[in-house]
């Protein structure tokens, strides 16, 4: 039952992508507007930005398409003041997908928000003081890693691989140094790989970790230095994260602390994934000695042939858009 419930997020991992809108004053009275909406399939989304004052009412000055992504831009050239408008995405509550809102004006100042389905509008208070609140690129990384269900099922299958015992801290410590190493490098530019390469390779390390979850007998490198292969699995995966940014968009100011935030928020959910898991496993051993059955077994293959399955659905996926 449980495995009916999640398939179908599981077989879409990392489909759902945000939009970005970006707004730049680039000098008074005169604004250029990016806006990138995902592509599922042949068919955009239906998301379409909207200002208060209008200005986005008008034929774009450009429209082209992007690997998964529409994009459209507007040249604006209006004596209406940015600040005290509304931004709505016309179409978000119908979605999963949320909106990244980047606006900054001649002056220096800035505004970054995340626009999610339950809450589609954005006011514009440029010239009050920014609201206390979580950085919008902190939120996009703990977004990006729960919703990221492959990173996860990499992290489950290497915490039921370890076990819940010091050998998981340090196995996750790798894997976590390892994946900030390649995603400061590829997101600052000093490291391109193809990305459709690199989703393929991802869930190849899935597979991996299912298939020596399965294997029995003598313990394997794998078994007795976890570490070893969530550090090197670990450097492909933080390349997949540099990708998911990308995507996003960097700020063209505060590239660091953006790209700090948004690492930082990757740590955040991958941690409480981990703990709710470990809780989970603790609970069902729990269960489990309170059983006459031997269930040692099922609790050992049930989770790796899922784990193998799905990565090997993922993988036979990816390899075809990598030659398409």
């Amino acid at each position: 039952m449980l495995f009916a419930l999640v398939a179908p997020a599981w077989a879409t991992a990392h489909e759902v992508r945000p939009a970005l809108l970006q707004i730049t004053e680039q000098a008074p009275g005169r604004y250029q507007v990016f806006w990138k909406q995902p592509v599922m399939g042949d068919v955009a989304i239906r998301l379409s930005p909207h200002l208060s004052s209008g200005w986005l009412e008008a034929r774009p000055t450009d429209e082209y398409a992007a690997p998964g992504f529409l994009v459209r831009t507007w040249t604006i050239a209006s004596p209406t003041p940015l600040d005290g408008q509304q931004v709505t995405i016309m179409g978000l509550e119908k979605t999963i997908t949320d909106v990244l809102v980047q606006v900054e004006l001649a002056d220096g100042h800035r505004l970054d928000a995340v626009l999610k389905p339950d809450h589609p509008t954005l006011a514009l208070a440029l010239s009050a003081p920014p609201a206390p609140g979580v950085p919008a690129y902190l939120k996009l990384g703990v977004e990006h890693i729960l919703a990221g269900i492959d990173h996860l099922a990499f992290v489950l299958g290497l915490l039921l691989l370890v076990g819940a015992n010091r050998n998981l801290i340090t196995a996750i410590t790798a894997f976590t140094v390892a994946h900030s190493l390649t995603l400061a490098a590829a997101a600052l530019g000093w490291v391109h790989v193809p990305s459709a390469l690199i989703e393929s390779l991802v869930a190849l390390s899935i597979v991996f970790v299912a298939a020596e979850l399965l294997r029995t007998g003598q313990p394997s490198l794998t078994r007795r230095h976890p570490w070893i292969v969530a550090f090197t699995f670990g450097l492909l995966h933080g390349l997949a994260f540099a990708g998911a940014l990308a995507e996003i968009g960097l700020p063209t100011q505060g590239v660091v602390a953006a790209l700090f935030l948004f690492n930082l928020g990757v740590e955040i959910g991958q941690l409480i994934f981990v703990g709710l898991a470990v809780a989970a496993i603790l609970a069902l051993r729990r269960l489990r000695a309170m059983t006459p059955r031997d269930l040692s077994q099922p609790a050992r293959l049930v989770p790796a042939y899922a784990i193998g399955c799905f990565a090997a659905l993922w993988f036979i996926e990816r390899v075809g858009v990598a030659f398409q």
